[in-house]
């Protein structure tokens, strides 16, 4: 059925009916449905917000991680490579980050 054809017959139907009951849609919601209208876009607004500062302490939980993860590797890595003797002076040295991992 059409939506044309819907409105032909509420139309039809109602208007025998007293002006106070045939009542069509109404163009103005109820208070009741207004207020969980409003109730329900600051519950999706929340969600929103939630979410997002929910997947921040996820980056920066990662980026903790990372960091310990390299701070590991570069310990590693050290005790393997050990000092390294410099040529020019003769004297030893401890390879630094950039340089373990020039490796």
């Amino acid at each position: 059925m059409s939506m044309k054809n819907f409105n032909d017959t509420i139309r039809n139907r109602t208007r025998d009916l007293p002006a106070c009951i045939a009542v069509s849609q109404p163009t103005v919601p109820p208070p009741a449905l207004k207020d969980i209208m409003h109730i329900y876009h600051l519950l999706a607004t929340l969600h929103i917000l939630l979410r997002g500062i929910f997947g921040l302490i996820l980056w920066f939980v990662a980026l903790r991680e990372e960091r310990r993860l390299r701070l590991f590797e570069n310990r590693v890595l050290g005790k393997i490579f050990g000092p390294k003797r410099d040529e020019v002076t003769g004297g030893w040295s401890k390879l630094h980050n950039k340089g373990l991992n020039d490796l």
